[in-house]
Protein backbone atom coordinates (compact mmCIF):
# COMPACT_ATOMS: atom_id res chain seq x y z
CA UNK A 1 0.00 0.00 0.00
CA UNK A 2 2.81 2.30 0.81
CA UNK A 3 4.38 1.84 -2.59
CA UNK A 4 1.17 2.42 -4.29
CA UNK A 5 0.57 5.60 -2.02
CA UNK A 6 4.24 6.74 -3.50
CA UNK A 7 3.50 6.28 -6.99
CA UNK A 8 0.11 8.81 -6.39
CA UNK A 9 2.26 11.36 -4.94
CA UNK A 10 4.12 11.03 -7.43
CA UNK A 11 1.97 11.30 -10.25
CA UNK A 12 0.11 14.40 -8.54
CA UNK A 13 3.35 16.34 -8.75
CA UNK A 14 2.73 16.60 -12.26
CA UNK A 15 6.65 16.50 -13.03
CA UNK A 16 6.75 13.24 -14.58
CA UNK A 17 6.64 12.46 -17.89
CA UNK A 18 4.07 11.18 -19.84
CA UNK A 19 6.01 7.73 -20.64
CA UNK A 20 7.04 7.58 -16.64
CA UNK A 21 3.53 8.19 -15.48
CA UNK A 22 2.50 5.25 -18.07
CA UNK A 23 5.01 2.93 -16.16
CA UNK A 24 3.99 4.26 -12.49
CA UNK A 25 0.54 3.49 -13.59
CA UNK A 26 0.81 0.00 -14.98
CA UNK A 27 3.23 -0.46 -11.75
CA UNK A 28 0.10 0.53 -9.55
CA UNK A 29 -2.26 -1.57 -10.95
CA UNK A 30 0.19 -4.26 -10.21
CA UNK A 31 -0.18 -3.39 -6.34
CA UNK A 32 -3.69 -2.59 -6.59
CA UNK A 33 -4.36 -6.21 -7.82
CA UNK A 34 -1.37 -7.43 -5.67
CA UNK A 35 -3.59 -6.19 -2.85
CA UNK A 36 -6.80 -7.13 -3.81
CA UNK A 37 -5.65 -10.35 -3.97
CA UNK A 38 -4.42 -10.69 -0.28
CA UNK A 39 -7.77 -8.66 0.61
CA UNK A 40 -9.45 -11.67 -1.00
CA UNK A 41 -7.32 -14.52 0.65
CA UNK A 42 -7.37 -13.18 4.25
CA UNK A 43 -11.50 -12.27 3.60
CA UNK A 44 -11.90 -16.33 2.64
CA UNK A 45 -10.37 -16.86 5.97
CA UNK A 46 -11.98 -14.72 8.50
CA UNK A 47 -14.96 -16.62 10.19
CA UNK A 48 -17.36 -14.73 12.46
CA UNK A 49 -18.66 -16.56 15.65
CA UNK A 50 -21.87 -16.81 16.18
CA UNK A 51 -24.39 -17.21 18.92
CA UNK A 52 -27.44 -19.02 18.25
CA UNK A 53 -30.13 -18.64 21.14
CA UNK A 54 -30.20 -21.88 22.44
CA UNK A 55 -26.38 -21.11 23.61
CA UNK A 56 -24.77 -22.65 20.62
CA UNK A 57 -21.48 -20.62 19.03
CA UNK A 58 -21.34 -21.23 15.06
CA UNK A 59 -19.17 -19.99 12.75
CA UNK A 60 -20.47 -18.61 9.79
CA UNK A 61 -18.84 -16.55 6.80
CA UNK A 62 -17.62 -12.78 7.24
CA UNK A 63 -19.57 -9.94 5.57
CA UNK A 64 -18.09 -6.84 5.80
CA UNK A 65 -20.71 -4.29 5.78
CA UNK A 66 -19.78 -1.15 3.53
Amino acid sequence: MAKLEEIVRRLETGDVSLDDSLKAFEKGIGYVRECEKKLDEAKGKIEKLVKQANGEVKTSSFEPTV
